[in-house]
């Protein structure tokens, strides 16, 4: 009977997790604020204690993020002290951007309008208006910084069709090449 039940359970996780992500962060105990977008979570994203992690409001986590509220390394000590844990909450404030492969560690505050770059490592806590990367993530530059540099480049394609978009892109992409191969016969 105790295995039909957790069969029920792990299929109902399932479901609400391809249904709705935010959705399932909630029902596994995540606390998530308004306007979030998860993407490509699967069922160990949010490790074995989600209620310990929180995130704000107009946050984006992206594929392969892990959220480690636990220590595991602590597996080692477990024959000569059975009941040992090391657990500490995760804290993700507003307008955060945590790009794709990224791994949190307990403990963890990043502040408010922060992005953390793809497959970084984050140890210790992330200051407000930063970009972070690495491994261990650290901060490379301020939020202020970072939009001067990507000004320059950006487009505002976010509400054209696709078949706008796709002919701009190709011809963009076709443009670029051509650029770099100049700027690298100089």
């Amino acid at each position: 009977m105790n295995s039909l039940l957790g069969f029920i359970e792990r299929m109902k996780k399932r479901w609400v997790l391809y249904r709705s992500p935010a959705e399932y962060a909630c029902f596994i105990g995540v606390q998530i604020g308004d306007d979030c977008r998860l993407i490509g979570l699967t069922l160990s994203t949010f490790g074995s204690e989600p209620y310990l992690v929180s995130l704000g409001n107009h946050v984006t986590v992206t594929s392969g993020v892990g959220f480690l509220t636990h220590d595991g390394g602590v597996w080692v000590f477990r024959k000569e002290h059975p009941d040992i844990d090391i657990v500490a909450p995760i804290t993700v404030g507003n307008n955060v951007f945590i790009g794709i492969n990224t791994i949190i560690l307990p403990g963890v505050a990043i502040g408010n309008d922060c992005i953390i770059g793809a497959g970084s490592v984050v140890t210790r806590d992330i200051s407000s208006c930063t970009v972070a990367a690495g491994v261990p993530a650290k901060q490379i530059c301020s939020i202020n910084d970072y939009w001067n540099k990507v000004e320059g480049k950006a487009i505002y394609s976010r509400s054209w069709d696709a078949k706008r978009k796709k002919e701009y892109f190709q011809q963009y992409a076709s443009t670029y090449k051509d650029s770099k191969e100049r700027k690298n016969e100089h």
